[in-house]
C-alpha cells in the first residue's frame, strides 16, 4: 500500500481557511472510497469530506477545532496500490509539497528580512511569479516561485529575519523534482536585485536584523539614516545607544508591543466571525427572585457534608433540566436547510482563563443526569477546562455565561455556532418584589437568553425562560425531585 496525504479541499473562491469540526474515522480504521472521514467548517457551511480512496487511515495531523489554511495537510492514508492516482478534493496525490528556501544571492549574505507576502495560503501560483519580497543588506527584491502550484503555508511572518537557506514557505506542485528533498534543494532565486524604492533615501550598510530591530523600536527610515554606526555596519547596539542619548519627548511615535493571538482565541474568533454572518439573534431578559437560591445554598453549607456545590452549579442544573422539555434547545442547523436535533442536551459552560482567554467546559447529556451526578460532572469538566482543554464540539447547542462576580447586570450574549442559544446570569442585586402587595425589597438576578431565531422563535424562547425562572424560584423542589 502507498501512503498519500489528505488535504483541506478547495471548495470555493475566497475561502482561505477551515475548521476541523469532527473526525469520523480513527487511525488504523479501514476507509471506503466516498465514505465521509471528517467534517470541516468554512464561512459558508459545515460539510462532510469524503475519502477519495479505499485504504487505511494512518494518522490525523490536526486536532478537532484546529483552524487550517485551504490546502494544508490534515491526514495521511495508506491507499491500495491498485487504485489509480487521480485528483480529488480532499487529497492531492500526483503532486509533492516542496519547501521554498531563502535564496543564496550573493557572497557574504547570511540573512534576510521578510518585507511582504504577495500570495496567501491556498492561492494558485505560476512559475516565475513573484510571491514575496525580502530585504538584504543590498536591496529589497521580489522573489519568484520556481514551480507552478498552490501555496500551502508561510513558515515565517512579515518582519522575521531568516537565515539564508531557511524554509520560508511550502508549495504543492506537480513540477517539483522527484523527491521533496530535491525540491527543497532547488530554491527560487530572484532574477535581479530590485532597485531601492524611489521613496527611500540611499541605503547604508544596514543588516536586515538591524532594520527589523529599528522597526520594533519605532524608528522610521529617516531616523534610521541619522543613527551613527561604530563599525562598518549599523548594529542593534548602535540603535540602543542612539535612543539612550535621545530625549524621551523627542522619540517618535507612541510606544507599543506586538503579540500573537493564542490558538484558542483564534479558534473562538473564527467561530464568532462565522456566527456574526449566519446567526439571526434575539435577546430577552427577565428578573428572578434569587432568595430561594441563596437559602438552598445556605442549607447545603449547614449540612457540613463534603458535597458543597456552588450556587452557579445549582443554576446550571436547573437550566439543563428545564431544557429537556424544549427540543429546539437541542437543535442546530446543518448547512442551510437541515435541522439536527440531538436526543439529549450537551451543555457548555464558559470558563475564563488567565489573560482573558475563554474556553468551554461541556457536560454531556446534562438533561439526563441526577443532581449529584450533574454537580460532579460539571466540577470535573470545569477543572479540565481550567487546564486549557477546550471541550467545544458540534453537539453543544446551549452555553451558559456567568457574570455574577463581575458586577454585570445586563448583557447581550453572543451565540457561537453550532450552538443555538447562550444563557446569561447576572450579578445579584436588591430589587422590588413584583408579587408583594406593599413595596418589599428582595435579592434578585437577571436571566438573559440570546437565541438563534432561525431555530427558535421568541415565544418558544420566552416559554423556556419563564419556566427556568419558575424553577429557580422553587429550586428546592427541583433538586429534591
Amino acid at each position: 500500500m502507498a501512503e498519500v496525504s489528505l488535504r483541506i479541499p478547495h471548495i470555493g473562491e475566497g475561502l482561505q481557511e477551515a475548521r476541523l469540526v469532527a473526525v469520523l474515522k480513527k487511525p488504523g480504521e479501514a476507509v471506503k472510497r466516498d465514505e465521509p472521514i471528517y467534517q470541516m467548517e468554512t464561512d459558508k457551511a459545515v460539510m462532510d469530506v469524503e475519502s477519495p480512496y479505499d485504504g487505511v487511515l494512518t494518522v490525523w495531523l490536526a486536532e478537532v477545532d484546529t483552524v487550517l489554511p485551504i490546502g494544508a495537510e490534515i491526514a495521511k492514508m495508506s491507499k491500495e496500490d491498485s487504485q489509480e492516482k487521480e485528483e480529488a478534493p480532499a487529497a492531492q496525490t500526483g503532486s509533492a509539497v516542496a519547501d521554498l528556501l531563502i535564496p543564496h544571492i550573493g557572497e557574504g549574505l547570511q540573512e534576510a528580512r521578510i518585507e511582504a507576502f504577495l500570495k496567501k495560503p491556498g492561492d494558485r501560483i505560476e512559475r516565475d511569479e513573484p510571491i514575496y519580497q525580502m530585504e538584504t543588506d543590498k536591496a529589497v527584491m521580489d522573489v519568484e516561485s520556481p514551480y507552478a502550484g498552490t501555496l500551502v503555508e508561510w513558515v515565517g511572518k512579515v518582519d522575521d529575519v531568516l537565515a539564508i537557506g531557511a524554509v520560508v514557505a511550502r508549495i504543492e506542485t506537480e513540477d517539483a523534482p522527484a523527491s521533496a528533498a530535491a525540491a527543497a534543494a532547488a530554491p527560487a532565486a530572484p532574477k535581479q536585485a530590485a532597485q531601492p524604492k524611489a521613496s527611500d533615501k540611499p541605503r547604508r550598510n544596514i543588516p536586515p536584523r538591524t532594520r527589523a530591530y529599528a522597526k520594533q523600536k519605532g524608528l522610521g527610515e529617516e531616523e534610521l539614516a541619522q543613527v551613527p554606526a561604530k563599525g562598518a555596519k549599523l548594529m542593534p547596539a548602535d540603535i540602543d545607544l542612539f535612543l539612550s542619548d535621545k530625549p524621551a519627548a523627542a522619540k517618535s511615535g507612541p510606544a507599543y508591543a506586538d503579540s500573537e493571538i493564542s490558538s484558542q482565541q483564534r479558534i473562538l474568533n473564527s467561530r464568532m466571525q462565522r456566527g456574526s454572518t449566519v446567526v439571526v439573534p434575539g435577546t430577552m431578559t427577565v428578573s428572578m427572585n434569587w432568595e430561594p437560591m441563596l437559602a438552598l445554598r445556605e442549607k447545603i453549607k449547614a449540612t457540613g457534608d463534603e458535597f458543597q456545590p456552588s450556587i452557579f452549579t445549582i443554576f446550571a442544573y436547573a437550566a439543563a433540566k428545564i431544557a429537556a422539555d424544549y427540543p429546539a434547545l437541542r437543535t442546530t442547523i446543518r448547512g442551510n436547510d437541515v435541522l439536527r436535533t440531538y436526543d439529549n442536551l450537551h451543555l457548555g459552560i464558559a470558563v475564563s482563563l488567565p489573560g482573558d482567554e475563554l474556553v468551554l467546559a461541556v457536560v454531556d447529556e446534562a438533561d439526563t443526569l441526577s443532581w449529584r451526578a450533574f454537580a460532579d460532572a460539571m466540577r470535573a469538566q470545569i477543572r479540565e477546562a481550567r487546564d486549557g482543554n477546550d471541550q467545544a464540539n458540534e453537539a453543544v447547542t446551549v452555553n451558559i455565561t456567568n457574570m455574577q462576580h463581575n458586577g454585570i447586570r445586563d448583557a447581550v450574549a453572543v451565540v457561537v455556532p453550532p450552538g443555538m442559544a447562550t444563557i446569561f446570569l447576572s450579578e445579584v442585586y436588591w430589587g422590588l418584589d413584583q408579587n408583594a402587595s406593599t413595596p418589599t425589597m428582595q435579592r434578585q438576578a437577571n436571566l438573559g437568553i440570546t437565541f438563534d431565531h432561525r431555530i427558535m422563535n421568541g415565544v418558544g424562547a420566552a416559554k423556556y425562560q419563564l419556566a427556568l425562572k419558575h424553577a429557580i424560584e422553587n429550586i428546592e423542589e427541583l433538586v429534591q425531585a
